[in-house]
């Protein structure tokens, strides 16, 4: 195994404003969608104050796929740019803190469980009266209200329940849930859309509004096109695997040294792949491939043919026939590939940023690109209440005295308050 070298990565123009400059967002979220979504925020210039349990803080900080400097993978790649407050919100004086906090917000983002902000007096009812244009977005499993609300849920098991799960695999095996937590990133990006959505009608209403994304609802909405077409003809979509509806030129095929994936979605596409490529008109004249309707009902067979050419010769040779076809197809590489690509490193995806224990961290660089807004110099994920005492002078003005009674107040968590007893 070789771990990759890490450019440094191109520093954005000095002078060039940023999309959310003077946004304040109070994030209480952890794990994955709720971080994902604050992280946008963050990227684009919002000052992301993310408040996190002084015993452990975000459970990705535990996450055991890699670590580094103390943190792991999952916990640096959801929370960059964002500044970090251990609080302690079951003792009163923590409560006041982050209560003065939203105060001054404008959006706090929350993934609790179902009455954990309300039990602490940090809920949408409880705190809009004081802050009238405050944007608050729920994301949970199933929503806030309603019969379902009180259910603990997880990316997986909403791509279960709402019948994604059941479209991806093969016909002949289980359903198969995505690698990646892809329900949970998309309720992320969801929840950043909503929260965009509410602060541009506040400016148009003058207030801000509740706004909420589950999980389990945008699982059902990525279902997309399968799940309409289950509305409209009644018929229970099945797995497909590689090929969608089994169309015998999307999907994995093998050259005779290697595996890529071609995606030969249309008819002007067919044309092109079997006169251009494969050498084979009579698959466009034979009555039996001349139409889709054709192809479809003979997708076996024609997928056969197919992949006998194929296997024919090497991939190099099949991709430069392709490419100069104008055929979408692509190497079919694992992350280590993906990640050391020529694409990837021409477009500056990957890169290294300075961190406090580590030294540097490797940085998945954000995928959106605005000309003149464009995302700020990436910075670490925090480390645990690393801006606790920053946090509170400057966004709030705190004097020491009052920093140090809210520590023996034990607002900051056991450790800190036996700190601060130990150098008073």
């Amino acid at each position: 195994m070789t771990k990759p070298s890490l450019p440094d990565r191109p520093a954005r123009l000095m002078d060039a404003p940023t999309a959310l400059d003077d946004l304040l967002v109070v994030d209480f979220t952890r794990v994955v969608a709720g971080p994902a979504c604050t992280q946008t925020l963050a990227d684009f210039g919002a000052e992301v104050i993310k408040i996190e349990n002084p015993d452990g803080g975000d459970d990705t900080r535990a996450y055991e796929h890699a670590e580094i400097g103390g943190e792991s993978a999952a916990y640096l790649s959801l929370n960059r740019n964002k500044r970090g407050l251990a609080l302690d919100l079951t003792v009163p004086e923590a409560r006041e803190v982050a209560r003065e906090l939203i105060s001054r917000a404008d959006v706090v983002v929350e993934n609790f469980s179902a009455s954990v902000m309300e039990r602490f007096g940090l809920d949408y009812a409880s705190v809009a009266p004081t802050n009238p244009r405050l944007v608050y977005c729920s994301i949970s499993a199933y929503g806030r209200k309603g019969p379902f609300a009180w259910r603990p849920g997880f990316d997986p098991i909403t791509q279960a329940e709402s019948g994604f799960m059941s479209l991806n695999g093969f016909p002949d095996g289980p359903p198969v849930r995505t690698g990646p937590p892809i329900v949970d990133m998309a309720t992320g990006m969801s929840a950043c859309n909503a929260i965009l959505l509410a602060l541009i009608a506040r400016d148009r209403l003058g207030r801000g509004q509740h706004v909420e994304v589950a999980l389990f609802d945008m699982a059902m909405a990525m279902t997309g096109f399968y799940g309409m077409a289950y509305l409209i003809s009644g018929t229970n979509p099945g797995r497909f695997g590689n090929s969608p509806n089994g169309s015998p030129t999307v999907g994995v095929y093998e050259a005779s040294d290697e595996p890529f994936y071609m995606a030969c979605a249309n008819d002007r596409l067919y044309h092109r792949l079997v006169t251009e490529v494969l050498g084979r008109p009579d698959l466009i004249t034979d009555p039996e491939f001349a139409t889709r309707k054709a192809r479809t009902a003979n997708k076996e067979k024609l997928r056969s043919i197919i992949a006998g050419v194929f296997a024919g010769d090497r991939l190099e040779n099949w991709m430069v026939k392709m490419k100069n076809a104008n055929i979408p197809v692509g190497y079919l590489r694992t992350v280590e590939q993906g990640f050391n690509a020529p694409e990837s490193r021409e477009r500056h995806r990957v890169g290294r940023i300075p961190h406090p224990t580590a030294g540097f961290v490797p940085n998945i660089e954000v995928p959106l690109n605005l000309e003149l807004t464009p995302a700020v110099n990436p910075v670490a994920a925090p480390l645990l209440g690393q801006h606790t005492d920053e946090v509170l002078r400057r966004t709030l003005g705190y004097s020491d005295e009052r920093i140090r009674a809210l520590a023996d107040a034990g607002a900051f968590g056991k450790l800190r308050k036996a700190a601060e007893t130990r150098t008073s």
